[in-house]
């Protein structure tokens, strides 16, 4: 595998306010969501996000009386992924549902039709296991999306819906540890790259002891690269095995009200440098979120993400150097 850029990001939630503030707004272009960033999101060779809604214009509310939060974008969301260059989007997560099957039946055939691949939730539970296989000049990269939110959601031989699985303090629990084992090793036949997407813990907080488990355990499996999201805010970086483990990507795009301490609309946009068919480095670029887009961050923004990060990163043992506003990691 020749040298290539994977850009990751974490989650990109484009309904509610997005969806009408911006994505509805015809008078605004469908990049007007990527905001200054955009020109970095086209210059990687791969771009990947998980995608934090469903998008449809079918469908019904999952359990209005019980699940806070639906969200849902506009056919027209699809646009705005492709002015990105989005090559793929990872969909096991807690929302991909909120609108029932036949909204996800819909956001599948849309994103097939603009050539956008996914993973993480389908029509029967073997689409929601197929990972994505993006082929480039430098060889073959694959993601497997899993996710440990909503239970009710996993997917069967005949039911929509994610794929779901369980862990403890040990790490994968049984079934769930071998078939993603059969998974890793399957993928390994075809891709140069393994990356392991999981939406998984709780929205706030540092890294449980099981979800490090897990990470583990997935690395062990034969993962290279485990991209973790569901926490509002970045998490720390570890190196195991020579492998990197992003716990937490942070949000990229959304309308959720901000924690004062906790800066939930600060993020980094995750570049991964691949050599020689490993990662070598990443590269942490600050971004904010502002009037339902993204952008740079700038001044304190950037203060603030590099001194969190840096104690986050500081954690696991992994030292992070700061040059021009941007961080990098060294695998």
């Amino acid at each position: 595998m020749q040298p290539m850029t994977l850009a990751l990001t974490g989650d990109v939630m484009l309904g509610r306010l997005v969806d009408e503030s911006v994505i509805r707004n015809h008078a605004l272009p469908p990049e007007t969501v990527w905001g200054d960033v955009c020109p970095l999101l086209l210059g990687a060779d791969l771009l990947l996000i998980n995608l934090e809604c469903v998008i449809s214009d079918r469908g019904r509310e999952w359990r209005p009386d019980s699940k806070a939060f639906h969200f849902r974008a506009d056919p027209r969301a699809i646009e705005v992924l492709r002015a990105a260059e989005i090559d793929g989007v990872t969909l096991a997560n807690n929302h991909v549902l909120d609108y029932g099957p036949e909204a996800l039946r819909d956001c599948l055939e849309r994103l097939d039709a603009a050539g956008i691949q996914h993973t993480g939730a389908g029509t029967t539970l073997a689409q929601a296991l197929e990972p994505m296989y993006l082929a480039t000049s430098s060889g073959t990269v694959t993601v497997i999306g899993l996710t440990d939110n909503e239970p009710e959601w996993e997917a069967t031989d005949r039911t929509a819906g994610v794929h779901f699985i369980r862990y403890g303090t040990g790490g994968l629990i049984e079934p769930y540890r071998e078939r993603l084992s059969r998974l890793i090793r399957s993928a390994r036949q075809r891709a140069q790259l393994v990356i392991l997407s999981a939406h998984v813990g709780p929205n706030w907080g540092s890294p449980s002891r099981a979800m490090q488990a897990l990470a583990h355990d997935l690395i062990d499996l034969g993962a290279d690269l485990y991209w973790g999201h569901s926490n509002h805010t970045p998490q720390g970086i570890e190196l195991y095995r020579h492998r990197a483990i992003l716990y937490a990507a942070g949000d990229f795009v959304d309308d959720y009200a901000v924690d004062p301490a906790e800066r939930n609309d600060l993020s980094f946009l995750f570049v991964a440098e691949l050599e020689q068919g490993r990662v070598a480095q990443i590269r942490l670029v600050p971004v904010a979120i502002d009037e339902f887009r993204v952008r740079l961050a700038k001044g304190t923004e950037r203060t603030f993400l590099e001194r969190t990060m840096e104690r986050k990163c500081a954690a696991f043992g992994t030292p992070v150097r700061w040059r021009q506003g941007q961080g990098t990691i060294l695998v």
